[in-house]
This record gives C-alpha cells, sequence and structure tokens, in this order.
C-alpha cells in the first residue's frame, strides 16, 4: 500500500498466511485487522474498500494487519466456508499481538474492520473473541454479506456502511439483519457494492467512528504503553 507496506508469512492452521502489515508513520496506537472480499470472486488483500480501510485506520495510528486468505496469493489451503478463515484471522491477531507485546506496547487495542464475505468472517472473529473474554473493542463492517451468510450479532458501536444502490447485497438484507440488533447503518446514497467514486467518503465515515470511539472508554487515544 505504501513504503510502510511490509509482507510476511504467519504460521497457520492451515500453513503460511501471506500477510501486508501497514505502519504508521509515529508510535503504533492498536491493532487493527482488516478481511477482504470472497476469494472465489477474485476477493484479495488489495481490494480498493481493504486498503481503503487500511488508510483510515493507519492515518490514527494502527498497524493494519491484511490476510489473504486460504489459497489466494501465498496463503496456503483452499476456501473453507469462513469457518477455517475465521481460525486464520484469530492466528494472525494473535501474532499481531505477540509482535506488539516485543515492542513493548502491551495490551494494545484491536479493530476489526471486514468488507462484504469479509464481513461473515469478521462477525465470527469477534463472537470467538467475546466468548474468550477478550473482546475487541472496534469493528467497521462495510458492505457485510448478509443475503448470503448468517452474519454474527455486532456490538452497539459497530459501524456498518452500505451502498444503497448495491446490487450484490442487497441493502433491505443489511437492514433485516441489523433491525433486531437495533443496529444503526451507514446507507451512502448512489452507491454500488464497490463503492466506486465514493471511497473518499468511506475513507471519511471510518475517521469519523474512530474519533467517536476514542472519546469513550475503549478509543485508541486511552491507550497508554506499557
Amino acid at each position: 500500500m505504501n513504503a510502510a507496506t511490509e509482507r510476511m508469512l504467519v504460521a497457520g492452521p492451515a500453513g503460511n498466511i501471506d500477510v501486508a502489515v501497514d505502519r504508521p508513520a509515529g508510535a503504533p496506537a492498536g491493532i487493527a485487522l482488516i478481511a477482504h472480499p470472497h476469494p472465489l470472486h477474485g476477493g484479495t488483500r488489495d481490494n480498493k474498500v481493504v486498503q481503503t480501510l487500511a488508510r483510515a485506520l493507519v492515518q490514527l495510528g494502527f498497524v493494519c494487519w491484511r490476510p489473504n486468505f486460504r489459497g489466494v496469493e501465498d496463503s496456503d489451503g483452499s476456501h473453507d466456508e469462513g469457518i477455517g478463515e475465521t481460525d486464520d484471522m484469530l492466528a494472525v491477531l494473535a501474532h499481531a499481538r505477540a509482535h506488539a507485546s516485543i515492542q513493548g506496547l502491551g495490551h494494545a487495542p484491536v479493530a476489526l474492520a471486514g468488507f462484504s464475505f469479509g464481513c461473515f468472517v469478521q462477525t465470527r472473529v469477534a463472537a470467538q473473541l467475546q466468548a474468550r473474554g477478550e473482546p475487541a473493542p472496534r469493528m467497521a463492517l462495510v458492505g457485510p454479506a448478509a443475503s448470503r451468510f448468517a452474519l454474527e450479532p455486532a456490538t452497539a458501536d459497530t459501524l456498518v456502511v452500505h451502498g444503497e444502490m448495491d446490487d450484490v447485497v442487497p441493502l433491505q438484507s443489511v437492514l433485516d439483519w441489523a433491525r433486531p440488533q437495533e443496529l444503526p447503518v451507514v446507507v451512502v446514497p448512489g452507491a454500488d457494492h464497490f463503492f466506486h467514486r465514493r471511497l473518499p467518503l468511506l475513507k471519511r465515515l471510518v475517521l469519523r467512528w474512530m474519533a467517536d470511539a476514542a472519546s469513550g472508554p475503549a478509543g485508541p487515544n486511552d491507550y497508554n504503553p506499557d
């Protein structure tokens, strides 16, 4: 993504996971884990929406970890309908946390972000972290594929962004998923599934959401390195 992007292989349950790590210019404020769209439909960590999420979070000081799902580029294994992908994301997160600890960052706050199929995976990751008693403070879901996968419930402060004109995942399916949770959905007028010509607006939405989050108890500005 930029000169500060590093590529590495992280050991996972099915073999190596091909990961790009985007680092902020200054001192890190936390860890962000970003999940890309469906790998069988051309989704990779270099998807433009994924990179937009990374740019926003890097600007806020997060070290962004962008894994390729199984079978994409140098990631081992094959597509596992989101089950193995969840395990892989958790493995990358564990590696990221260990790396942060080595750098003296202690318990750095975690932000989860995903696009389309990646939202399905991230809701599963969030549910498993919650079950372990270590919930991720923040989650951003863009174009969640609610019409195609059974997304887990999200926390009340999750950012959900969807395009009004999305012809891949109908807006109504996202509203139907969000309604029982009383979860707000930010609808971008005129936007399609891939947010063509709306990526700068998407970045601003993420920056604004994180700025609001930072004023609460779980925001990245509340983190003081050990």
